[in-house]
């Protein structure tokens, strides 16, 4: 497929347009990651992002969008239109939300060519990458075939559980593609979607003194049967699939019989099928340790409850679907050799599970310690990943009077 994408790709870097509008992009990476490091500077931690996609907003407009808005969920969306009816609809798209709590000290500083700061890669270079390539359209007077809309979504992070897109799908039922930029270096390509299940499990007993009450059943012992079995559960390395006790909180004092305990459970897997075993299991054990913990003590008096914190649906997509050949064939002409195919938690678990095609690509430049208070970006070749998602989408959405959609459009409702 690929092999099949490549003349349609050679006749768009020839158009006049598509010079300009890469040769914009090279010589726009010092907005570009001025944009990046002034997004990074503005707190945006899950269910707390409107003051980031308020300015995000603003950019878009300034970078030819006026009707840039901010939706009822929280999400920025911005439309460039085709050429009208009868053709396909793709979003470009980075997430507002950074993994960071709110507090987190975002300031930025620089060391050998490099800027560290928390958030300064995942995802505000996403972001500062949609901006650029909405600039360079403007800039080039790019028209295309189907309908390109920019976006920035709230809640990709954490409890966040991915309802800035899931609103967007939900909303609007009119989208036959979607590309997220948030990834790594560049060459990765994100086409499978890591699946995940999370709990809050809370155990609750009658407590009293670790002395005279002794012989009660204790909420965190309760907790730590559970742990110990969940950490001894087996699970394949292929599809990979994972679990992890996040985060526990027991007790009030070293002589008190802990009355609850609480535990946060992650568990994932790139098999819808695997995810599901799994859990199973993880469930299984969180009951049977409540009942044990009653039983050592000839006690009924222990009660767990399990809330559930979010679901993420798994997915996988083809090496070979014109979405993924369209973005390899795009970064392979950049000099970009080596393409590496991956399964990652990203906005694009919801397409994928809709059957909408998705991928996640980087937006160029390198970076290291996502997720950390040393989370850093540098952008060194960094006009790379806002040049790869401007080929993209013109080879997904056409040249006008030039190349047709390699997208294609999905069923439209009545």
């Amino acid at each position: 497929m690929t092999e099949l994408i490549a003349p349609t790709l050679a006749t768009l870097s020839e158009q006049p347009q598509v010079k300009q509008a890469m040769l914009f992009l090279e010589r726009d990476a010092g907005r570009t990651l001025e944009q990046q490091l002034a997004l990074t500077t503005i707190e945006a931690p899950p269910f707390k992002e409107a003051a980031r996609a308020a300015h995000f907003r603003d950019l878009l407009s300034q970078a030819g969008l006026p009707d840039a808005r901010v939706d009822a969920e929280g999400n920025v969306i911005a439309v460039r239109k085709g050429m009208g009816t009868g053709a396909p609809v793709l979003v470009l798209s980075a997430h507002l939300d950074s993994v960071f709590p709110e507090g987190t000290d975002v300031t930025i500083k620089q060391k050998d060519g490099r800027y560290y700061a928390p958030g300064i890669r995942d995802d505000t270079r996403g972001l500062a990458a949609v901006l650029a390539v909405a600039r360079a359209f403007a800039d080039a007077n790019v028209q295309t075939v189907g309908d390109v809309w920019f976006v920035g979504t709230v809640g990709e992070e954490g409890l966040g559980n991915l309802r800035g897109v899931r609103a967007l799908f939900r909303d609007h039922a009119g989208i036959d593609g979607f590309i997220s930029i948030d990834g790594g270096d560049m060459g990765r390509v994100t086409l499978g979607a890591t699946g995940s299940q999370r709990y809050r499990v809370t155990y609750r007993g009658p407590g009293g003194h670790s002395f005279a009450a002794f012989g009660v059943p204790s909420a965190a012992h309760a907790m730590g049967r559970a742990i110990a079995q969940i950490a001894d559960l087996r699970t394949p390395t292929e599809p990979k699939t994972t679990f992890n006790v996040g985060r526990v909180r027991s007790g009030t004092g070293v002589t008190a019989i802990a009355e609850e305990a609480q535990m946060d459970v992650d568990i994932r897997s790139n098999s819808a099928e695997e995810l599901a075993r799994t859990v199973a299991a993880v469930l299984a054990i969180i009951k049977a340790s409540a009942r044990d913990e009653n039983a050592r003590w000839g006690s009924s008096e222990l009660k767990v409850e399990v809330e559930d914190l979010g679901a993420r649906p798994a997915g996988h997509q083809a090496q070979t679907i014109p979405i993924v050949c369209a973005t390899v064939a795009a970064v392979q002409s950049l000099g970009v050799e080596h393409i590496q195919y991956g399964y990652s938690s990203t906005d694009c678990n919801i397409p994928i599970s809709l059957g909408i095609p998705a991928i996640a690509i980087p937006g160029g430049g390198a970076s290291g310690g996502n997720h950390s208070l040393g989370e850093w970006y540098d952008p060194t070749l960094g006009h790379l990943g806002p040049q790869n998602a401007l080929l993209t989408v013109l080879l997904l959405t056409g040249l006008a009077g030039v190349t047709a959609p390699q997208l294609v459009q999905m069923a439209k409702p009545n």
